[in-house]
């Protein structure tokens, strides 16, 4: 496999060709990943979950998420890489870029941060510095005390217009990629159509750029599987068999079918 770029992702986008992503958080699920032929890996904080099994990823920290990426970027060298920024790693600019250093130099090719407009001035100055970025939308993990739960985001055309605008900013300030989290199938149209980056669905319908899964929910090892989620290991009989089963849905468009999105 050739070294995956952002350009090459880009220009997935350009020609309709869906793309898969995982989130995965060592060298063994990084190596299957990448024989399985997912070239995007997603080193997310919601390792606080799976991993660590907290209730959510505010307990993770920069040495947590230097060590799985560090462990990913072994089991396989050329797979894109993106590394989540946890909660308060980047509260002001200076610490995100000394943060944002660190996970780049333990692997990552992509650094992800989430949050809308306000990450504007970050995010061109991590741009003009070299380093590329990964926004993220609608349900912001991070966020959950101050949304009351992990909750559906972006009903009603007030909240639709918020998260449809911060994107356009997003992507103006320099925004790579966006990962849009658990919002209504039509929003997440809308915004795959708005924008000329590609847009990594989780929970957003079918009509994304690209979709990703948590590892651990894909195989039906969490203990609570999202309902956005398919357990792919259930029709096959090895790991491996399943990740490319995923893959191959992704890119044909049969994953998402209409039970895994929102309304």
């Amino acid at each position: 496999m050739v070294a995956v770029t952002i350009n090459a992702l880009h220009e997935l986008k350009k020609h309709d060709k869906k793309f898969p992503v995982i989130t995965a958080y060592d060298a063994s699920f990084s190596r299957l990943a990448h024989n399985a032929g997912i070239d995007v890996i997603l080193v997310g904080d919601s390792l606080g979950n799976v991993v660590q099994g907290h209730d959510s990823t505010i307990p993770v920290t920069m040495g947590n998420m230097i060590y799985h990426t560090e462990a990913v970027r072994r089991g396989s060298a050329k797979s894109f890489v993106i590394a989540d920024l946890p909660f308060m790693a980047f509260s002001s600019e200076a610490q995100t870029l000394d943060h944002s250093a660190l996970l780049i130099q333990a692997g990552a090719n992509m650094v992800k941060l989430e949050g809308g407009a306000w990450l504007c001035n970050t995010v061109q100055m991590l741009s003009e510095r070299g380093i590329p970025i990964c926004g993220h939308l609608g349900l912001t993990p991070q966020s959950v005390h101050k949304l009351s739960g992990n909750k559906v985001q972006g009903r009603g055309e007030e909240a639709t217009e918020k998260i449809i605008q911060d994107a356009l900013r997003l992507e103006e300030a320099g925004v790579d990629l966006l990962v849009l989290e658990c919002v209504p199938s039509t929003l997440g149209s809308k915004l795959t159509a708005a924008l000329n980056i590609p847009i990594i669905g989780i929970g957003a319908g079918a009509d994304t750029d690209a979709q990703v899964l948590v590892v651990y929910d894909m195989l039906g090892l969490s203990p609570s599987i999202p309902t956005f989620c398919k357990n792919f290991l259930e029709d096959t009989d090895n790991i491996e068999a399943a990740l490319k089963s995923y893959a191959e849905d992704v890119r044909s468009g049969r994953f998402p079918g209409p039970e895994h999105t929102f309304s």
